[in-house]
C-alpha cells in the first residue's frame, strides 16, 4: 500500500510488503534508488535493519537537540521588556521557521534520508519554538498561572498527546485504512491552504481571524491540534509498516524526522489554545 504522507512516500521500501522489499536472506532490493541523479546504495549489513529501539533512540536524539535548541534561544534572546526586544525575538523566530520551513521540503523528497539534515531541521525548529515560546510566555503567562506557565503546559500536553495517540493506536488496535489516509492527507492540505489564504489576506489588511485570538483562532487551533493527533496515528502506522518490511536502520531518522514534524504541529496550536484561554 502505497503512502500519502509525504514524508514517508519518498522511501520506496515504506511502500512495499516485507516479501517485495527483501528476497532470501537479508538481501535487500534498492530498485527504488535507482533513478537518475541517484546512486545506489551499498546493501546494509544483516541485523542493521530499522527496529523500535532504532526509532526511539533516533527521535530521543532529534528531540533533544530541539530541546537544547529552543533552550538557548530562549536564555541566549533579550527578555522581552520593550518593542526591540520584541522584534529581536520575532525575527529568530522568524529565521528559525524559514529555515526549518525549507529543509523540511529538503528532508520530505529526499529519497536516500540524510541524518544530519534532520538534525539542521531539528535545531532551526528548536530556535523557532524555543522564540516563539519565550513571547507566548512573555504575553501570557501570569503570576497566577498554574502549573509552570503556558509554556511548561503546552510541553507537558504535547507529550500527553503523544502518549495517548500510541496507548490508543496500540491496545485499541487501530487499523489506517486509505479512506483515513485520505482523510487526513485532504484535511492538512486544506488547513495549509486556509493558512495560506489568510496570509494573503493580511497583505491587504484583511483576514479571517484564523490566526487571532477570537472564536475563529480558538476553532483553527482546535482543529489544528485534532488534526495533529491524526498525523501522529498514520506516523505510528507508517513506521510499525516499515520495521515489519525490514527497511533498513538508517530509515529511523526519517521516522523520527516524521514524528518531530506531527509533534511541532500538535505544540504550536496546543499553545495557541491556552493563550486564547488565559484571556479574558
Amino acid at each position: 500500500m502505497q503512502s500519502n504522507n509525504p514524508v514517508f512516500r519518498r522511501s520506496e521500501e515504506f511502500n512495499r510488503s516485507g516479501a517485495a522489499a527483501y528476497q532470501g536472506f537479508g538481501q535487500p532490493q534498492y530498485d527504488g534508488y535507482n533513478q537518475p541523479g541517484y546512486a545506489t546504495p551499498e546493501a546494509p549489513p544483516a541485523g542493521r535493519r530499522m527496529t523500535i529501539d532504532s526509532v526511539v533512540q533516533s527521535t530521543a536524539i532529534t528531540l533533544g537537540v530541539v530541546l537544547v535548541a529552543a533552550a538557548a534561544t530562549w536564555f541566549l534572546t533579550p527578555s522581552v521588556e520593550d518593542q526591540s526586544a520584541i522584534s529581536a525575538i520575532g525575527a529568530a523566530a522568524l529565521l528559525g521557521a524559514g529555515v526549518a520551513f525549507v529543509l523540511s521540503l529538503v528532508n520530505s523528497f529526499k529519497r536516500v534520508i540524510s541524518p544530519a539534515l534532520v538534525i539542521a531541521f531539528a535545531v532551526a525548529e528548536g530556535v523557532a519554538l524555543g522564540a516563539l515560546s519565550k513571547l507566548y510566555d512573555a504575553l501570557f503567562t501570569t503570576p497566577d498561572s498554574a502549573f509552570g506557565g503556558i509554556v511548561l503546559q503546552a510541553i507537558v500536553g504535547t507529550f500527553a498527546a503523544f502518549a495517548g495517540t500510541l496507548a490508543a493506536y496500540k491496545f485499541l488496535n487501530i487499523k489506517v485504512g486509505n479512506k483515513f489516509r485520505t482523510f487526513v492527507v485532504a484535511a492538512m492540505f486544506g488547513m495549509v491552504a486556509l493558512g495560506l489564504m489568510e496570509i494573503v489576506l493580511s497583505l491587504f489588511s484583511a483576514d479571517l481571524g484564523l490566526f487571532g485570538f477570537g472564536g475563529m483562532g480558538l476553532l483553527f487551533a482546535v482543529a489544528g491540534l485534532v488534526l495533529g493527533v491524526l498525523m501522529l496515528i498514520l506516523d505510528f502506522d507508517f513506521v510499525e509498516q516499515g520495521i515489519a518490511n525490514g527497511v533498513p536502520e538508517r530509515e529511523s531518522w526519517r521516522a523520527s524526522f516524521g514524528l518531530l514534524v506531527s509533534l511541532v504541529w500538535i505544540y504550536t496550536n496546543l499553545l495557541r489554545i491556552l493563550a486564547i484561554l488565559q484571556q479574558d
